[in-house]
Formats: C-alpha cells, structure tokens, sequence
C-alpha cells in the first residue's frame, strides 16, 4: 500500500499556476522527474506508488505509458507558458520508480525525446534512470547512453542473500558488478543504491555490501537506513514478531561504518545519505531538490515544485491516464509554499547537504542556538563562525546522525 497523499488545496482543472510561480524563475534551474510505476515484483518492504506490470490496462498499461506521459508533457509545457514562465531548458532528467527499466529502451528514449522536444536540454544536462540489475542488458544500457541518457542508478541494496530474500530482492547480488561494468563501458555514469537495518543484517553483513560495492569501482553510493512504513507487508511481519527490527544504536553503527569506508575509498558526502568521488559524480537532480529548485514530476503520483506551488497528480494509473485522456490536469492537490513552510523547508533540506544552509537562511529568533548545536557536536565550528567564508550551518557526521534534532532546534 503506497503512502496516502498530502492534504492540501484542491488543484485547478486546467492545472493553471499563479502569476507569482513565475518571479525569480530564471535564477532557478528546472529539472524534470519522469515516475515509472511498475515493477516485475512488489518488495515486501516498499511503500512507494507502484505496480506489478500486468495489473493494469488501457492507457495505463505499461505498453501505453509512454505516451500518456508523453501527453502530461505537453500539458505542462501548456501550463508553464499561460504562467508566464521563461523558457528554461531542462539542466536534469531523473527517471524513477518503480523499474523504469521494466519498459523497452524505445519508450525510454521517447521520454527523453519528449523532454527534448519539449523544453530543450541545457547543455552538459544530467539524465539519470534508476534500474534493477536484473533489468538491464549491454546493448540496452548502450542505446541509453547513445540516446542521452549520462547515468544509471541501480538497486543494489546489499550483498547479502538472505538480507535480499528478507527484503524481497529478486536480482543476484553476483550479477552487481557485471551491470556496473556494462554501464561504464556504454560511457553511462554509476550510481549503486544500498539499504541498511534490515532485520536480521549483521554489521557483517553491512561491510561486505559496502565493501562489495566500493570493489566495483562506482564513483557514487546512496546508503539510506530501512524505514517500516505502515500497509507494507513487512510492517505486518513486525507486527507479528516475524521480522524484529534493528534499534537506533544498530543503525547509527552501520551509517558510521558507511561513512568510515567510503570515505577511505575516495567517496565524501555531500548529502547526508549521498556519497560522490567528485563533485562531477554528485546527483545533480537531487541537488536541486535539497536547493530548493523547480521541476516538473510527470506520472501518477508525482510530486512538482515550480516558484513555491507544490502539487501532487492522482496516484492510480488508471485515474492520472483518464484525466489526460479528457484535457484535464492530473493533479490531485497543491499548496503555497510560503511564510513559517518555506522556513522551515530551507532549514531542513539546507542542512542536509555538504555545503550546508547559509546563517541568514536560519530564522533570527533561533540563530542563538547555532552556539549550543556546536558545544553539543552536531555542527562544525569553523563553518558556523565563517573562517573559511560566509557562515553556515553545517552538520558534524555526529549531526548527521542527528539532523532531525538540528532542524527541531533551528525552526520556530
């Protein structure tokens, strides 16, 4: 069961935005999610708006999916310009799910076709498609990369066959450095997603996931720590006592030795989940989510962000491909990001990140507490008292593991 969606303003039929989406826009670069919602297997642990690819039909259908985001496209160019947005062409494409790499490489070019078509792709552009390693093939990935497409992030998760089987994991973890392999020669930049605190993973079993992964030479890894969302059928199994989970000691001992490891191999965080070698390898696209930028999201579920209206379409294929199909505007909701919000969003997104969230962005009634979040170790010194440049809040890896404190400590 996926997550309910946000409450918030009933969106316009027409999808139509405000005038004030468009100030400041040319300061802000525009990227483009693009949801596939379909997967060969449902993990046990997933909470995300996803589908098994023979559930579904009509223009739903995962034969027909291309073409009904092909039309959301259309609409937002529609919609972008009676807003009276500039025309930006599109610094990053991130293609998620999902298994995008469940539909055949010609509607995935069509995507990025379309993206193209659409608004232009500014030069040096970032386009990324996650992948299952068992959903990809060398001539694939090398179309991909002849196509446009720079880079490919694969779930990995671990290297562990039981941890796989408690997560529902279908791929062979021996396969792992085969994909890496054909994605680098196609010229396709590398990214492997790892989870850790699944039930029953030993701090063992971590470090040889990690280590695995660092032997195949990635210059990216994304290390995220299981949450147990409700409706997913391993929260019944917790519920049940068939699966116990990890406590909060367990999970900050794996982020440490993550961080200890990667950051020995050459990798540096600059997210608190997201190591990169360079900032070259670093998720440009997820960037943009943390800096507060705009993008479209395209496919049922999505969430956009453009000039501080957020909205959401309808999560069911079947809904988000009959709106489409009648002119209307999938989207379900949508907010102002504004006042006491956008504080409190700058704050918590800002201090995720290497480059940390500028002084002035903190609000001034809570700026006193920088002092404490540096006697307490949760922020660098140095960078709260500017002697390298303007002060920032910037977490300790101490803070990292503590970042929801931090923000608690610097919002109103």
């Amino acid at each position: 069961m996926s997550p309910a969606l946000p409450e918030g303003d009933p969106a316009p039929p027409d999808g139509a935005l405000p005038a004030s989406a468009a100030r400041g826009a040319d300061a802000r670069a525009f990227g483009v999610y693009l949801h596939v919602p379909f997967c060969a297997v449902r993990c046990g642990y997933c909470d995300f708006n996803t589908y098994t690819a023979t559930e579904l039909g009509g223009g739903a259908s995962l034969a027909a999916y291309a073409t009904t985001a092909l039309g959301e496209m259309a609409l937002a160019d529609r919609v972008l310009r009676t807003a009276g947005l500039p025309a930006r062409p599109v610094a990053t494409v991130f293609v998620g799910g999902g298994t995008p790499t469940l539909l055949p490489v010609d509607d995935l070019v069509r995507l990025l076709d379309g993206v193209r078509s659409t608004w232009g792709l500014a030069p040096g552009a970032e386009v990324t498609t996650e992948a299952n390693p068992d959903s990809v093939t060398p001539d694939g990935l090398a179309r991909l990369a002849a196509a446009g497409f720079t880079r490919v992030s694969f779930g990995m998760q671990s290297a562990v066959p039981h941890v796989l089987r408690t997560l529902e994991r279908t791929h062979d973890p021996a396969r792992v450095p085969d994909v890496v392999r054909w994605a680098r020669d196609a010229g396709l930049r590398v990214s492997l997603d790892l989870i850790y605190g699944t039930p029953g993973e030993s701090l063992d079993d971590w470090r040889r996931s990690v280590e695995v992964a660092l032997a195949t030479g990635v210059d990216h890894v994304s290390a995220y720590a299981l949450v147990v969302e409700a409706g997913t059928r391993m929260a019944v199994q917790v519920r049940r006592g068939e699966l116990t989970l990890p406590d909060e000691d367990d999970q900050a001992a794996k982020y440490e030795l993550a961080d200890d490891l990667l950051t020995a191999a050459g990798l540096r965080w600059y997210e608190v989940s997201n190591w990169a070698r360079t900032p070259d390898d670093a998720s440009r696209h997820n960037l943009g989510y943390w800096r507060g930028d705009d993008w479209w999201g395209v496919g049922p579920g999505a969430h956009s962000h453009v000039g501080g209206v957020r909205w959401w379409n309808v999560k069911h294929p079947r809904a988000y491909a009959d709106r489409l199909a009648r002119g209307l505007s999938p989207a379900a909701g949508r907010e102002l990001v504004a006042g006491d919000t956008a504080a409190l969003e700058r704050v918590m997104l800002g201090v995720r990140i290497a480059d940390g969230l500028p002084l002035q962005d903190v609000p001034a009634a809570t700026r006193p507490a920088v002092a404490g979040l540096v006697a307490d170790g949760l922020v660098d010194a140095r960078a709260a008292l500017g002697a390298d440049g303007p002060r920032r809040v910037v977490l300790t890896r101490r803070g990292r593991l503590l970042a929801d404190a931090v923000v608690r400590a610097l919002v109103v």
